[in-house]
């Protein structure tokens, strides 16, 4: 059986600055927040924590890779300091 050498990384959205846009870490496509599409990247695993998204898992269309956002209740908490 072959097996699938699928490179997985993690990129952390609080440390995203301007629009949420980001390079995929391994091909450097522009994935984009505001993309519903599924042209460039597609959603393929949620992770919910008490009503709030904690992970997103996305699989880059370009190089196949899967990219892990992390640092969604921390950017909710930098969000609501702010108002």
């Amino acid at each position: 059986m072959e097996q699938s050498h699928l490179a997985i990384f993690k990129v952390d959205i609080t440390q995203i600055e301007g629009e949420g846009n980001f390079p995929c870490p391994k091909c450097g496509v522009t994935i984009s927040p505001d993309d519903e599409t599924e042209t460039v990247f597609k959603i393929i695993d949620t992770k919910v924590k008490k009503h709030n998204l904690e992970e997103l898992v996305i699989l880059c269309n370009k190089c196949e890779s899967r990219i892990r956002l992390v640092g969604f209740l921390q950017f909710e908490k930098k969000q609501e300091q702010l108002l």
